[in-house]
């Protein structure tokens, strides 16, 4: 079964592929809007962005991030379609933090590498991903990451991990909180791909510091707690 949910996804996203081809190399390059070192990434950094935005319908406030410098993107989880959005809604590149079993997916693992993305083995050593991750910062790279490290749903509860308040305080980082919603495929990796969406990322202001008080504001707001119409960026 998981073998033929694979395939038909490699097919779809095949035919999604030239369906953008036909909107036509300018228009795709002229999506492009971060610089990630290479051009066939920057390709796909154009592609991607006209994926999000005319098959999942993407609404986005942006995710103001700094020109240069090291910062941090945190948002809630809903699906394996969560990061292309996040990577559409930044001028940035972002280097995720990813589950190694992920990471290790047969096919998509040079996809993984050439973009940046730091394994992390939940069951193991998590700290090796968090050094790496630091490493990056200082850097003055842009980590992305799910502090709830697992799809949690709406009206669901899930405690968010530290991982991102560890980061902060030991690099002064900025911590940019997002909020997603509107994905048809929630609880799915391959199939939130598949399933149109009206997807809506929402950004916030980032983070003064990592306080037992933004701490709680954050789970609230990852847990959709808080009004999209407040607090949002430029309110």
């Amino acid at each position: 079964m998981y073998e033929l949910l694979l395939s038909l996804t490699v097919a779809i996203f095949i035919i999604v592929f030239f369906w953008l081809l036909r909107k036509g190399l300018q228009n795709t390059i002229a999506a492009q809007q971060a610089d990630w070192g290479k051009a066939w990434l920057n390709y796909l950094d154009g592609l991607n962005r006209l994926f999000c935005k005319y098959y999942h319908r993407l609404q986005y406030t942006p995710i103001e991030l700094p020109p240069q410098g090291a910062a941090i993107v945190v948002a809630n989880h809903l699906s394996g379609l969560d990061p292309l959005l996040l990577v559409a809604a930044t001028r940035r590149p972002l280097r995720f933090l990813i589950a190694r079993e992920q990471y290790e997916r047969f096919g998509l693992k040079w996809l993984f590498q050439a973009i940046g993305c730091i394994p992390v083995d939940r069951g193991g050593r998590p700290e090796i991903a968090l050094r790496a991750a630091l490493r990056a910062l200082e850097a003055g790279e842009v980590i992305a990451l799910f502090p709830q490290g697992t799809f949690v749903l709406p009206g669901e509860s899930h405690q968010i991990k530290k991982g991102s308040l560890w980061l902060a305080d030991h690099t002064s980082s900025p911590i940019y909180p997002a909020y997603i919603s509107g994905i048809s495929g929630q609880g799915y990796i391959f199939l939130s791909l598949l399933w149109r969406s009206k997807a809506v990322i929402v950004s916030y202001s980032p983070l003064a510091n990592s306080s037992n008080q933004q701490l709680e504001y954050l789970q609230a707001l990852l847990e959709g707690r808080i009004s999209s119409s407040l607090n949002k960026k430029g309110d």
